[in-house]
């Protein structure tokens, strides 16, 4: 199995294209090296860190550790994508509600993720 078999991984995937695609197209110019430059950056670690997680996958803690940062990635990726909307960096409303939804999907998935393998550790130390 390949990690890009993970639907979090594919989900992530995702969303850090959509997000640099946004950056590009629907920013202001001087937010291409500010708030553009650092939601680029974290919505690639989520992506990143899943990859990583995954290649240490034999031990198990190690995999949830690089989750859990994947999660902090994407909860960083959510504030930088609420913070270019407050400001009106960011005017289009509905590619803003459609990434909103997908990273609050996305994070609600990598817990789930988590719970299963911590679940099955539990269940095979019975």
């Amino acid at each position: 199995m390949s990690y890009k078999k993970l639907e979090i991984w594919e989900r992530a995937r995702e969303v850090s294209i959509a997000i640099h695609k946004m950056t590009l197209t629907e920013l202001p110019k001087f937010e291409m090296y500010e708030e553009g430059s650092q939601i680029r950056r974290s919505s690639k670690s989520i992506r990143s860190n899943i990859v990583e997680g995954y290649g240490r996958r034999r031990y198990v803690m190690e995999n949830i550790r690089f989750l859990t940062f994947s999660i902090a990635s994407n909860d960083e990726t959510i504030d930088h994508l609420e913070t270019l909307y407050e400001t009106g960096s960011l005017k289009n409303k509905s590619l803003y509600d459609d990434l909103h939804e997908h990273l609050q999907i996305l994070g609600k998935k990598l817990n789930l993720f988590i719970q299963a393998i911590e679940r099955n550790i539990h269940t095979s130390n019975k």
